[in-house]
C-alpha cells in the first residue's frame, strides 16, 4: 500500500517556497473582508516564520483567534537587514506603515501573498 502526499493549497506551497527561497522570515498578515466590490482591512498581526511545517488549517486555526469574519488573508514576507526574522519593534513598524499604505490604496494587497479562506491565491482588481 502506498501513501501519497496530500494536496496542497496554493498557500502552503508558496510558505514552503519563500521558506525555500529567504530561510527564516517575518510575515506581516491583514486579514480582509470581502464583498462583491469591496475589500476591507479588518486587523493586522505579524509572525515570524521559522520552517515551513505550518499548513494551512494550522494558519486558519491561528487566524481564528482574531475574532474577525474574514475571508481574505494577505501575507507580506519582511527580513532583517543581516537576513533572518524581523525584532519585534521593526515588525510593529513596518506592519503600521504597511497599514497606512492599504489604508490609501487597497491594490496594495496585490504587492503581498493573497489567500481566501480556502487557502487559494487571490488578486485585487480595480472596480
Amino acid at each position: 500500500m502506498s501513501t501519497s502526499e496530500p494536496v496542497r493549497t496554493d498557500f502552503d506551497r508558496w510558505l514552503r517556497g519563500e521558506f525555500a527561497g529567504r530561510g527564516e522570515f517575518t510575515a506581516l498578515v491583514v486579514l480582509v473582508a470581502i464583498t462583491e466590490t469591496k475589500v476591507s482591512p479588518l486587523c493586522s498581526t505579524y509572525f515570524n516564520v521559522i520552517g515551513a511545517e505550518v499548513d494551512w488549517p494550522e494558519i486558519t486555526m491561528l487566524l481564528a483567534g482574531s475574532g474577525q469574519a474574514w475571508q481574505g488573508a494577505a501575507f507580506f514576507p519582511e527580513v532583517a537587514a543581516d537576513g533572518g526574522a524581523l525584532d519585534n519593534p521593526t515588525a510593529r513598524l513596518r506592519l503600521r506603515l504597511l497599514e497606512e499604505r492599504l489604508g490609501q490604496d487597497r491594490l496594495v494587497l496585490n504587492e503581498g501573498h493573497f489567500f481566501d479562506q480556502w487557502g487559494r491565491r487571490l488578486q485585487v482588481e480595480e472596480v
